[in-house]
């Protein structure tokens, strides 16, 4: 069997340097919010060509804390609506509906399954203050558009890069620091991933960074005095040491996954299969996910199981069509329902071996 993720081989990779970093950590005596912690926000940071990094519990928190921060200092209000693409993971919708914001849901480019700035500027309105820019599966949005119709306009510019770590644009820029704060996740399954959940934003922003650190301390501006009605949502010092262990590695790791998935792209021959739509020259995806599209999935997914290679559907059910959004369950998005009605992930890591990957090539071109 050919394991779509293999996260104890990736680990497997590092692991004396984990130990030697939790044993550290251990000794230390402090486990929350401590050196390494602080260590770890200024090397992503750096990384991400950012100014500023705070470490939270998880990537949905990270989206979360930071609409509320902007509610906080003003620059939005209940009802403001926020645009998001329709086709992503409903975290991003939830950070949404958590603070009172109003979604809206804007139909994704067919070929990079992100939001384009054209399509969004359709939908702009008096309320419009905030567009959520997704990185789906690792490749990043609209980054030549989506900035210049946000300054225009005057709105935030959010980006959710939970899938992106490390992903960059032609013109140099880092998923982190396209926008005017990004979320980050680092569940285990992620390009940077923990050994347990932990999140982060990115900004440039000083005020909102200091006000973020404060609402995932419970509001503490200073140790039992609470400015603010803040949440519990802070990295763990664990955590911290094993993701510094690990970014240390993370561009490897991403070249490795941008070589399976030329293999991939330069070695699938079936015209029934629809590949992803990229510039294998860029660096603007960092392939989380491998996704293709099949009109018959579930056919296809069964001729690979059949052979021994296991896929994974992200995601099976768009935001609109969940029970949580029930009052959007009459809303027809063509383009969203396609997607999801196709979309298929292949087994992407950078410790699968090319012999696996040409296995998978080969029972791909065989489906008829």
């Amino acid at each position: 069997m050919i394991s779509f993720l293999d996260l104890k081989a990736i680990n497997q990779q590092y692991a004396g340097e984990i130990s030697v970093a939790i044993q550290d950590v251990l000794e230390s005596g402090w486990y929350i919010r401590g050196q390494q912690v602080e260590q770890f926000e200024e090397e992503f940071a750096e990384f991400c060509t950012a100014k500023h990094c705070v470490g939270v519990a998880n990537g949905l928190d990270a989206l979360i804390l930071i609409f509320r921060a902007y509610k906080l200092l003003g620059r939005l209000k209940d009802g403001d609506e926020v645009m998001v693409p329709a086709n992503t993971y409903i975290a991003s919708i939830l950070a949404i509906t958590e603070n009172n914001l109003t979604p809206i849901l804007v139909e994704p480019d067919a070929g990079t399954f992100n939001l384009d700035a054209k399509e969004a500027e359709k939908h702009i309105t008096p309320k419009t203050k905030a567009i959520l820019a997704v990185h789906l599966y690792g490749q990043l949005a609209d980054v030549d558009g989506l900035p210049g119709l946000c300054r225009a306009h005057d709105l935030l510019l959010v980006e959710d890069a939970a899938q992106a770590h490390g992903a960059v644009a032609a013109r140099g820029q880092k998923a982190g620091s396209i926008g005017d704060a990004a979320g980050f996740s680092f569940y285990p399954g992620k390009n940077l991933g923990a050994l347990g959940d932990g999140g982060a934003v990115t900004t440039n922003d000083e005020e909102l960074a200091a006000l973020i650190k404060q609402l995932g301390n419970y509001g503490s501006e200073a140790k039992y005095y609470n400015s603010h009605l803040g949440i519990n949502s802070r990295l763990d010092e664990i955590q911290a040491a094993v993701l510094r262990v690990k970014l240390r590695h993370l561009e490897t790791d991403t070249q490795k996954r941008r070589e399976v998935a030329k293999q991939y792209s330069k070695e699938i021959n079936n015209a029934s299969i629809v590949l992803p739509q990229w510039d294998m020259d860029a660096k603007d995806h960092v392939f989380h996910l491998y996704v293709i599209r099949c009109q018959e999935r579930a056919r296809l997914q069964q001729h690979l199981d059949d052979h021994g290679i296991q896929t994974v559907i992200h995601y099976p059910v768009p935001p609109h069509q969940q029970k949580a959004y029930s009052a959007w369950n009459h809303l027809h998005l063509p383009i969203t329902e396609k997607i999801h009605e196709e979309v298929l992930s292949l087994p992407i890591s950078p410790v699968i071996s090319p012999k696996e990957v040409c296995s998978i090539v080969d029972v791909l071109n065989t489906y008829c």
